[in-house]
């Protein structure tokens, strides 16, 4: 237990350039939403004696964590090691997802779930996953290894490993070091393939062009009674 504490805390000296001791360190929110996880997880995941028991006594310690930190972890989520939470504010965590190692998540993230039915509903974070502030990762979606996940981002699809994310709905803009531009044919470079922006955008231009269409058909029959009525003048 004490060499898993020694390793988040140099962990989170390696990750904050804002750290400067240990004792500094053992002050953060998010380590001690950490710590506390765990201890709630272990009463969740423990199959012996009364499991209703134990699974309520974890819910009691994740609600402290909550409430001391402003960190929303289920029990039930898996967390691997090195995790840390930079600025853990607002965090929210699923009850079926999965952390992998060494993932750096910041504040306002929500690895949240889409389906009310009791089966796996949020999502799967690799190794090594880099996630910035206020992105949203929604289902049971996986998030590859090496990833990084921008500010604000919305990912709802699956996410293949060493990309780079960004935007409102989230798009690859980045793979295996190479820069992708524009909407490319490729399945897994746009997240989501339906922009509501995009939407509202392509309906607004579509009812200007039928405006102008009929806008000039209106001119036309115009000019047209027009010259009917000079050719009456002149007879």
């Amino acid at each position: 237990m004490f060499a898993r504490i020694r390793e988040d805390v140099q962990t989170a000296l390696k990750r904050d350039p804002a750290a400067r001791n240990p004792l500094q360190v053992l002050t953060y929110p998010g380590l001690h939403a950490i710590l506390l996880h765990r201890v709630a997880h272990r009463l969740w995941t423990t199959r012996r004696g009364p499991l209703e028991l134990f699974k309520f006594t974890a819910t009691c310690v994740s609600a402290l964590s909550r409430f001391v930190t402003n960190i929303e972890v289920h029990p039930g989520a898996t967390i691997g090691r090195r995790f840390f939470i930079d600025h853990g504010s607002g965090i929210v965590i699923g009850e079926t997802a999965e952390v992998g190692d060494d993932v750096l998540m910041y504040h306002q993230v929500t690895l949240g779930g889409t389906s009310l039915d009791k089966v796996k509903r949020h999502p799967t974070i690799g190794n090594s996953v880099l996630i910035g502030m206020g992105a949203k990762i929604i289902g049971a979606v996986s998030i590859g290894d090496h990833c990084k996940i921008g500010a604000n981002a919305v990912v709802n699809r699956d996410i293949p490993a060493n990309c780079t994310v960004v935007g409102v709905p989230g798009r690859i803009v980045l793979r295996d070091g190479v820069r992708i531009d524009g909407d490319m044919p490729v399945m897994d470079n746009i997240i989501n393939r339906v922009d509501p922006q995009d939407e509202v955008i392509r309906e607004l231009r579509q009812r200007m062009d039928l405006l102008e269409q009929h806008i000039e058909k209106l001119e036309g029959d115009r000019h047209q009674v027009g010259r009917q009525e000079a050719e009456r003048g002149r007879k």
